[in-house]
């Protein structure tokens, strides 16, 4: 172990006194008044691009935890790497979780809640390892930094700032002030005192006992280049001084649990209990294989095609739900709960595995969501995401609020047998569209029988009740010699241009007389 730095040379190296000390972090932060048992959780995202599912899902899983406990959910925004930042990220990120309910409280006493606002703290943590010797300003340049991994690679060593590769790590006072007085900017590194051949056990909430070898690199704590912390030194103090008590994370930081255990251990501070979860996956359409969503490949990956294409946020909210809480979807089935929120997540039952994110299921999620809203609510819905997301000619399907109503209300009236064949507000509004003659596509490709629908117009009456209506198909059925379900199949596709819709009856009551003569007239006049 190295000596600790004095007091002066340490306000040289991270450019100015520290503002706190350890004990006054502790009471400008103290340990939040909870009840016994309540998770303090948070999601921590990186401002560098669209919001992913996978964050999506850790996110539902942190505001759930918090919720059924009677704790608080943080957003925190992670925003130290300057360079991969992405300016409207953050806008994104928050909408989103407005967007899907995913409300978080950010309560002031424990923020600032953006990492490039909290310098001061990092800096004030900082400090106390320097005076300790458990951390020291390393010179190392980019170049040297490159040559020594070279050399490492070269002699099949692993890579990185480590033991006998950690040039600067026993550097004397003396050494320190003329790398200082020379203009050089120190990173702030560990002193790691870490033994790979040794094991360190940490616990996971989900996964129980992990071994993995001890930690012996120098990471970074401060960077030189804008004095800001890196993930894990921010990771260290932020879970901490905001009192986070559980820490929800995708499996690909399992590697990094030894560091952050080692690092909660150095500064005698009670870690969080983790929690790695699975990454989301999908089956790929090519090779039939299971594999992790993609950034690149796969638009479902990022949160924003999901409100662009219409899908109810509530419908992927439940489907991510049942996912992360084994027996949801049965409970919801028996009518024992209604929704997500109502449903307790254990956390020993949070899957680590296999964690499939399947379209096809997401419709019917979709399905049984759409079925259980009123037809005022439907219209709402869909009219919200029209005027955000369609063009001029879309739009004007959502300018009559009561014509709209009319038709997505055919055969929602029985709560026994509800239509469910609405599955995002999109699709919603394209299995309506031949209610507007602008949309309404002829059926070139059906072969009509004429004299059907002739017959048809000699006695229909817009003002017909459903028997009558019914009685006069069976009379031209009669009249022409054909089925009754010819007749009906005519008319349907006549109107709609299509072979399968709703009830025809209904269909045709919405339409109104005008409408439905003038296109059966252009059938029959060809």
């Amino acid at each position: 172990m190295r000596n600790g730095l004095s007091a002066d040379l340490i306000a040289r190296v991270l450019g100015a006194a520290p503002k706190y000390t350890l004990d006054e972090l502790e009471k400008k932060f103290p340990p939040r008044a909870l009840p016994d048992g309540a998770f303090v959780t948070r999601f921590a995202p990186s401002p560098t691009g669209f919001m992913h599912l996978g964050g999506l899902y850790g996110a539902l899983v942190d505001c759930k935890l918090a919720r059924d406990t009677g704790g608080v959910f943080m957003l925190r925004i992670e925003d130290t790497d300057t360079k991969r930042e992405v300016a409207s990220a953050v806008d994104i990120i928050v909408d989103s979780m407005h967007r899907f309910g995913l409300e978080y409280n950010d309560v002031p006493e424990y923020g600032p809640y953006y990492q490039s606002q909290r310098r001061d703290i990092y800096h004030s943590v900082a400090a106390d390892l320097l005076a300790r010797g458990l951390a020291y300003p390393c010179f190392l340049t980019a170049d040297d930094m490159e040559q020594i991994r070279t050399n490492q690679k070269n002699a099949g060593f692993a890579t990185g700032i480590y033991g006998e590769f950690a040039r600067d790590r026993d550097l004397t006072d003396d050494e320190i002030r003329a790398h200082l007085d020379n203009g050089d900017v120190p990173t702030i590194r560990l002193y790691s005192v870490g033994d790979p051949s040794k094991r360190i056990f940490c616990k996971d909430a989900v996964r129980g006992s992990i071994g993995f070898p001890e930690n012996n690199e120098d990471i970074v704590l401060i960077k030189s280049n804008d004095r800001l912390p890196t993930y894990h030194f921010a990771h260290l103090v932020d879970d901490h001084f905001m009192r986070t008590t559980h820490v929800v994370r995708g499996e690909e930081w399992l590697p990094s649990f030894p560091l952050h255990a080692q690092l909660f251990r150095m500064m005698g501070w009670t870690p969080p209990m983790y929690i790695h979860t699975s990454t989301i996956d999908k089956i790929d359409a090519e090779t039939g294989k299971q594999r992790k969503l993609s950034k690149r490949k796969d638009p479902e990956a990022n949160v924003a095609f999901f409100l662009a294409d219409g899908w109810p946020t509530a419908a992927v909210l439940e489907y991510l739900g049942n996912i992360a809480a084994s027996g949801y979807e049965e409970a919801k089935s028996k009518g024992q709960v209604s929704s997500i929120w109502q449903y307790p997540l254990r956390v020993k039952k949070i899957p680590i595995s296999g964690a499939l994110f399947d379209m096809k299921k997401l419709e019917w999620w979709a399905r049984e969501y759409i079925a259980t809203l009123s037809v005022p609510d439907l219209v709402r819905c869909v009219t919200d995401w029209a005027n955000e997301y369609v063009n001029d000619v879309q739009k004007m399907q959502v300018q009559n609020p009561q014509y709209l109503a009319s038709m997505l209300g055919i055969e929602r009236d029985n709560p026994k047998r509800i239509r469910k064949d609405f599955i995002t507000w999109a699709q919603t509004l394209g299995e309506v569209a031949y209610f507007w003659d602008a949309l309404y596509n002829k059926n070139t490709e059906f072969e009509f029988n004429r004299d059907v629908l002739a017959e048809f117009l000699k006695t229909y009456n817009a003002s017909d009740d459903k028997d009558t209506w019914w009685n006069k198909i069976v009379a031209v059925a009669t009249a022409v010699g054909v089925k009754n379900g010819e007749v009906a199949m005519n008319l349907r596709v006549a109107v709609t241009g299509r072979t399968n819709t709703p009830d025809l009856y209904s269909v045709m009551q919405v339409m109104g007389g005008d409408m439905v003569e003038r296109r059966v007239k252009e059938i029959i006049n060809g």
